[in-house]
């Protein structure tokens, strides 16, 4: 069906974007209403409608945002152990273990550098960004609430550090994704963000602890609310090292190769039964934290409003939302707009820069239009490759603007699935009016210093590869083929 209705103009395919991206902003900034579901589903209503009058079916449409859909599940199942995992290790006293002898061991001089790496070095382990940032990051939280930093400063970091190292895990699922849409070796892929990875991290670095040590070090920082803090973590919570049992299982688990899902969910396992023996929590208790978070009364507000999160319910927020974006992605894939966009954009490049600028803003656009980390790299992947050999670049290059324009900048767009789990997974209230918290957008320094270094190196010709013998005659065979089944299609 879909090879016989012609690919839409280019105004009409931008028509449903710039539609919704009209209610969007109308939903944000007019309303203040930080809750971008309903305008991402009235944009696949009039995507659905629009394609309906180019003559799809609705069955095309439905199954076209079903099949992104179901692309995405595995993250929807991440979400929700996720959620457990925050209420559980809540539970056990792991989080809160760690939130205690971060503040006794850590100084606010070093912390946020300190954060960055720490989530930087669980996330390559456990190639997981989300999993790092909903567990490590929510500690890392309560530790900075300690020494007054503000949280959109330890938000930076923990997403800085988190989804860099998702970026560069062979266990991710964005760092495999990238290669096999690009067609090229995952391995090679990782050697080939090397140039742009180390640099950026080495610069957030030195941007942290110089804050740490010129803004955040002179200030005094309150030890009697530190002292407060650890004093009713201890009071409320046995503590003990064994505690640490859960998050290290999990990154030898991860260490192991194996699957993220039943790793994180040897977590939950693991965590429940120190939450019996260890805390003495009733198993109906232990249910229930995992399905509606954690709930304690210990009279220290920063304790309470820390602890008390969690539960699959939590993560409710943000699966709605990750639904309907990608059901909006994969509508407007399967009506083609996207394609017709992506096209226009190859077609208007003729520079290897421009190819390389126009890869990695496709991917960030993606990630702005469709809110989907995974369509932000599947598809400028799919779409721009044949582009790369014909300029006589590897494809190399091109999994690296997608992982950039894809996986990093998800966590900086509010309305993403990267950014909604940030905002949740990390406590910052946007929804409820503390909208100076987005400004950990801009300080995530590590996440968009990557694409700006990698588009200097496309401009001055550095650390770009030229596309091998090897890749030049798979495109060569590849374009035979294509050619040899038009000719008898032309001939039937």
């Amino acid at each position: 069906m879909n090879n016989k209705i012609a690919k839409p103009g280019l105004m009409m395919a931008m028509l449903p974007i710039v539609l919704t991206l009209a209610i969007l902003g109308i939903q944000l900034f007019y309303f203040g209403d930080f809750t971008p579901h309903i305008p991402l589903a009235i944009g696949l209503a009039i995507t659905a409608l629009i394609g309906w009058c180019r003559g799809y079916r609705w069955d095309d449409i439905e199954d076209g945002a079903l099949h992104v859909v179901r692309v995405g599940l595995p993250s929807i199942a991440i979400l929700m152990t996720v959620g457990m995992i925050v209420g559980i290790w809540i539970a056990s006293g792991t989080v809160p273990l760690l939130i205690y002898y971060g503040l006794k061991i850590l100084s606010p001089e070093i912390f946020l550098a300190a954060s960055m790496l720490l989530c930087a070095v669980v996330s390559v382990s456990l190639g997981t960004s989300w999993g790092t940032t909903g567990t490590v990051g929510l500690a890392l939280m309560g530790i900075g609430a300690g020494f007054d930093i503000p949280m959109y400063w330890t938000a930076g970091a923990v997403v800085s550090g988190a989804f860099f190292g998702d970026k560069i895990s062979p266990l991710s699922d964005t760092t495999n994704l990238a290669p096999a849409v690009t067609g090229v070796n995952l391995f090679d892929h990782i050697r080939n963000m090397m140039p742009t990875t180390v640099p950026a991290m080495l610069i957030a670095f030195a941007i942290y602890a110089t804050v740490g040590y010129t803004l955040i070090g002179s200030q005094q920082v309150d030890f009697s609310k530190i002292e407060s803090i650890t004093g009713g973590i201890a009071a409320n919570f046995n503590l003990s090292l064994l505690l640490l049992l859960p998050p290290v299982v999990v990154i030898v688990l991860a260490l192991k190769k194996m699957p993220a899902l039943p790793s994180l969910f040897a977590g939950v396992l693991l965590g429940a039964v120190l939450a019996v023996t260890v805390q003495g929590i009733s198993l109906h208790d232990i249910f229930n934290f995992m399905h509606s978070g954690y709930k304690i009364d210990t009279g220290v507000a920063e304790i309470d409003g820390l602890l008390n999160r969690g539960g699959i319910t939590s993560m409710t927020w943000v699966i709605t939302l990750v639904l309907i974006a990608l059901s909006f992605g994969g509508a407007l894939e399967r009506t083609r707009c996207l394609e017709t966009l992506i096209d226009a954009v190859v077609r208007r490049t003729h520079s290897f820069f421009g190819l390389q600028a126009s890869a990695t803003g496709s991917a960030v656009a993606t990630n702005l239009v469709a809110g989907d980390p995974y369509l932000s790299i599947a598809l400028p992947g799919r779409m721009f490759a044949p582009a790369y050999t014909k300029a006589g670049y590897s494809k190399l290059n091109l999994s690296r603007a997608v992982e950039e324009g894809g996986t990093l900048i998800s966590p900086l767009v509010p309305w993403n699935a990267g950014g909604a789990f940030v905002i949740t997974a990390l406590g910052l209230g946007i929804g409820d009016g503390n909208f100076e918290n987005l400004l950990y957008i801009p300080l995530a320094f590590a996440c968009w210093l990557s694409p700006i270094i990698g588009l200097f190196y496309a401009a001055t010709g550095r650390f770009s590869p030229k596309a091998s013998q090897q890749e030049l005659a798979q495109a060569e065979a590849e374009e035979h083929d294509a050619l040899s089944l038009q000719d008898a299609k032309s001939a039937s």
